[in-house]
């Protein structure tokens, strides 16, 4: 047991007791404890151990919260269940809040009331990073961010050769010399972002975007300073943090005079820049943002590529990752584009908004030390996979597709793990 400062106490209480955060308290206060979250989530599910019930998390944030900001939290704490800040608490606050919840949002969805239960998490997970205790191996995925421009420290250098042989690839692919993959071009429509992760083990995913740009004519390049379309300080609570990682991304397409900018497949990337990020830096993006996946939608229905879904032939099924889906209303996108690219398509269940965390969001791809829970929870995703009989699996996630391969080998699933971009791209016509 660690013994914590009462400076870093008052830094974690500051997010419960100093901020106007009707949000917050409202849905603290609101939650009725009837049981219906538990069902929802998928460690419950997997371990059904009552400390993992959503309601129980938000009941310990707003344990504190009563403790410290209540008249009758403070005068008497045993009869309102008001917590003190002690070392148990933040304890419990780590494991439950960081090693236990992937802020998935199912339970909200099913919450009889409506508690924004991931937001409390979220909230929760706030406090803790005030208190520096973010998990060491979640903290240095932020940290590489922030000092080499992307989480995964790749270096300039490795970068350039990386897209030129890539570049060389989708020459040879499409018997075309000028396809190019431009870099730091200014006044282009388009600056596309990318997962680090593509870069450093799935480069054919850029290919892929790079075919299909190049098939719809499309004015875009990518940035070698600021690409990176990640923010785990999303999920780690550190609030600047998240807010320098996403004035990079912005002063970038300043800098390149930038018509919008493409968000590469990446749920929480996705989010964390679209949605939060205005919020972050407290002010409203002067440009367009939209995901990649809402793009080739474009392209197919104006007709700037055309599609032979006889390409791909084998059964596809799609998961949906919880960001772009439950919290960021991308839902019928992707089938539609599925549809278009496909012969064989066969929804999981339950999908859509009510479909399973793969287990890999809320930043435990990252944290080793929830390797075990991680993969207990993955058990229920991989008996959805079984159960479509698809041999390949869909996710416009890198996040997903990491899990997701993990998944495919520890329950030997034998299935093709792809992007949405892959698809796209094996089915284009391209005309000579």
């Amino acid at each position: 047991m660690k013994t914590y400062t009462d400076e870093k106490k008052a830094a974690a209480l500051a997010v419960l007791t100093t901020q106007a955060d009707a949000k917050l308290i409202t849905h603290m206060n609101s939650c009725v404890h009837c049981g219906l979250c538990a069902d929802s989530c998928i460690y419950y599910r997997a371990m059904p151990d009552e400390k993992y019930v959503p309601a129980k998390k938000v009941d310990l944030v707003a344990s504190i919260y009563r403790r410290y900001a209540t008249t009758t939290g403070k005068l008497f704490p045993k009869l309102t269940g008001a917590r003190d800040l002690d070392d148990a608490t933040i304890d419990e606050m780590v494991d439950l809040l960081y090693g236990a919840c992937t802020m998935c949002g199912r339970c909200t969805i099913h919450c009889s009331i409506g508690v924004d239960i991931s937001y409390v998490v979220r909230k929760g997970r706030e406090m803790l990073a005030n208190m520096d205790l973010v998990p060491a191996t979640l903290q240095k995925t932020v940290d590489a961010a922030l000092e080499t421009g992307n989480n995964m420290g790749i270096s300039d250098q490795d970068f350039i050769d990386t897209l030129e042989w890539l570049e060389e690839d989708l020459q040879m692919e499409m018997e075309d010399d000028n396809v190019k993959i431009p870099l730091n071009v200014t006044g282009k429509d388009i600056l596309y972002t990318l997962n680090p992760r593509e870069p450093k083990f799935f480069p054919l995913s850029i290919t892929a975007m790079a075919k299909v740009f190049e098939a719809a004519g499309e004015s875009w390049t990518l940035s070698t300073r600021m690409y990176d379309v990640t923010n785990y300080a999303y999920y780690s609570g550190h609030l600047e943090q998240a807010a320098i990682i996403t004035q990079r991304l912005v002063d970038e397409v300043r800098h390149l005079q930038a018509g919008k900018v493409v968000l590469a497949e990446c749920g929480h990337g996705s989010r964390a820049f679209r949605w939060e990020g205005p919020n972050y830096i407290q002010q409203t993006f002067p440009f367009e943002t939209i995901t990649s996946i809402e793009l080739m939608l474009q392209y197919i229905r104006e007709g700037r590529i055309r599609l032979d879904p006889s390409k791909n032939k084998e059964v596809v099924t799609l998961h949906d990752p919880c960001n772009l889906v439950r919290s960021g209303g991308v839902v019928q996108q992707q089938r539609e584009i599925l549809k278009a690219s496909v012969l064989h398509f066969v929804e999981m269940t339950p999908h859509g908004i009510d479909n399973l965390c793969c287990g890999g969001g809320g930043g435990q791809l990252a944290m080793s030390e929830y390797n075990d829970r991680r993969m207990s929870i993955a058990r229920l995703k991989a008996d959805q996979i079984k159960a479509t009989g698809a041999t390949v699996v869909v996710t416009p996630c890198h996040n997903c597709v990491d899990q997701l391969t993990q998944i495919n080998v520890t329950f030997k699933l034998g299935v093709q793990i792809k992007t949405l971009a892959e698809i796209v791209a094996d089915a284009i016509v391209l005309d000579k």
